[in-house]
Parts: structure tokens; sequence; C-alpha cells
């Protein structure tokens, strides 16, 4: 009996502890997005948007992981055409040209890989930032629609007007 007491206190507490993200509303956009640019995903964290932040690290892990990958192969062929170059022979099997070609295909993939890493960067910010503002926007329950019969007199037209109530 004495366990079901302490069961239905916790219960009975932490029901009264237990806050949403509309509880508080004064969530700042500045502060949300300094500490995304700081550390990625925390601007997330403070506007209690947690399901983002694995998005957001996959989307950096991933374009770091092509970086890396591509800057690998990038100085492979790299390497090899200049030594394609000076002697002649190719020692992955390629000619001079196709090495060329490679070696121009893992730079770009490397460098749209970068943009990619950036642009995940600056959106995790962005993101945190408008997630802040619109953190206190209400939405009310009287979201309607009112169709109202219009004169113009000057242009003696007959219409109808709507109004919206957000």
């Amino acid at each position: 009996m004495f366990l079901i007491k302490q069961i239905f206190f916790i219960l009975f507490l932490s029901i009264f502890s237990i806050t949403s993200a509309q509880d508080v509303i004064n969530k700042v956009p500045k502060k949300a997005g300094v500490y995304s640019a700081i550390i990625p995903g925390s601007g997330q964290f403070y506007t209690k948007k947690y399901w983002k932040i694995p998005i957001i690290y996959a989307g950096l892990f991933t374009s770091a992981y092509f970086i890396h990958n591509n800057n690998l192969e990038y100085k492979k062929y790299k390497h090899a055409a200049i030594k394609s170059n000076q002697s002649g022979d190719s020692e992955l099997g390629y000619t001079y040209s196709q090495l060329i070609i490679l070696t121009n295909h893992y730079k770009r993939n490397k460098d749209v890989s970068i943009i990619c890493f950036v642009g995940t960067y600056l959106l995790n910010i962005i993101d945190a930032s408008v997630s802040a503002h619109l953190f206190e926007y209400d939405i009310s329950d009287d979201l309607s629609l009112h169709i109202e019969p219009l004169y113009l007199y000057k242009e003696n037209i007959p219409g109808l007007s709507l109004c919206f109530n957000l």
C-alpha cells in the first residue's frame, strides 16, 4: 500500500511539473540563432524542437563524410595525373586525360559537399531563429470566413466581400 501511495504521489507531482512548449512564450530568436551557431542543434533544443536535431546532425555528418571521401579521391587522382604528366606512364591504369577528368570530377563533388555542409549549418541557424519567432504565434480558435454582399456605387458593380478572421 505504501508503494502505491508513493507512485500516486510521484504521478501527482509529475502532472504539475510538466511544461509544454506553449507554456513558456519568451523565446528570443537572436539567442536561438546564436545557440545554433555555436553548437548546431542547440537552438532547436532551446525552442523545444527536439526532433530536428538528428536531422541536422545527419546532414552535417553526411556532408562531412562526402567532403572527406571526395578530398581523398581528388588527391589520389591529382597525384596520379602529376606523375603521369611527368613520367608518361600511369600507375592507376588511366591515361592523363582520364586522370584530369577524374580529378575535376572529385574536386567538383568536394566543392558541392562543402556547399551542402555550409547550407545545412546555415539552415540550422535560420530554422532555430524562425522557430523562436513562431513560438509566440497565437493561433486563435476563431478561424472563419465571412461572406457579405457588396455594392460599389461609383463603378455601379455588385459583388461579394470575403473577410477572413485569423
